[in-house]
């Protein structure tokens, strides 16, 4: 399926559905898009040290500025991002919608986050669409590292964690083995990749442990007892939330921002706080 009939079958599906679920635009069009959810969630991660034990980082993806999602909702979901005080900030993905450039209005709200161990990025399907260039220079103008089919060493108290982004699979070329390479076998890593469904072969082998995704919105539309009607390509598997996937495990961020017609319904904006474990420091604690 090409871009414009995804596009033309997904906006009119979700403008359906939400219409036929909710039977009132107002609320799934200008009060459900901005109430924020704050997600909490612990996740054991393979070869954690025990001194990370209790790592905090948040996730945010899918931002999609304009025209749907506006400025000031971004900075109202920064802001709470700030005052959650996490160790770690990761971005993954889809930070416009069809202009790159708006990128710059973005860039001013995201340099303010500091939080001690950075912030980092990688590039969705919809920074390809527009220019993925631009957008890859206004995150480092706004002092957010992007990693694609890379990684950075995250160190904190003497010991280390791996923290790598993989390029988006529907647009960009991503290449695992580059974006782990001089990683120690036996080094805990987690993998910022835009796209869910690729976890079956991102997670296979055991070399990644978490991966980190965003792209489906959670369907921006979730029917009772249906779900979501509508997901996008490479967001069919997993839609929302934490996954076991081979020996690792995903988590998939509904988003913050949305596409047009706009609406979401029981389907709220996210942050994702996850706290990281360490497998070893629970053994002994058991033990």
């Amino acid at each position: 399926m090409d871009r414009r009939a995804f596009l033309k079958s997904y906006l009119t599906l979700v403008l359906g559905t939400a219409i036929a679920g909710t039977g009132g635009g107002v609320y799934i069009k200008l009060l459900e898009p901005e109430w924020l959810d704050v997600q909490r969630v612990s996740i054991p991660l393979r070869y954690l040290p025990p001194e990370l034990h209790g790592l905090r980082l948040i996730q945010l993806s899918d931002m999609h500025l304009e025209p749907c999602t506006e400025l000031d909702f971004i900075k109202k979901a920064l802001i709470r991002v700030s005052e959650l005080e996490p160790d770690l900030i990761v971005l993954t993905g889809d930070f416009v919608y069809e202009r790159a450039d708006v990128v710059e209005e973005m860039a001013p709200l995201l340099s303010v986050l500091n939080p001690p161990l950075g912030v980092f990025a990688c590039l969705g399907n919809h920074d390809y669409w527009t220019d993925a260039k631009v957008v890859w220079n206004g995150l480092e103008r706004a002092g957010v590292q992007v990693l694609v089919n890379s990684n950075h060493c995250i160190k904190f108290g003497g010991v280390e964690f791996a923290l790598a982004g993989l390029d988006d699979y529907w647009s960009g070329e991503p290449d695992l083995d580059k974006t782990l390479e001089g990683i120690p076998p036996r080094q805990a890593v987690v993998l910022m990749a835009h796209e869910p469904d690729p976890a079956e072969n991102l997670l296979l082998g055991g070399r990644v442990g978490l991966q980190l995704s965003g792209h489906t919105h959670g369907g921006q539309v979730q029917l009772p007892l249906i779900g979501a009607p509508v997901l996008p390509y490479l967001g069919t598997l997993y839609p929302e939330g934490l996954y076991s996937v081979h020996q690792g495990f995903l988590y998939v961020n509904r988003g913050l921002g949305v596409v047009p017609p706009g609406v979401r319904f029981n389907c709220r904006p996210e942050i994702t706080e996850i706290t990281l474990e360490s497998p070893e420091l629970k053994d002994r604690v058991l033990g």
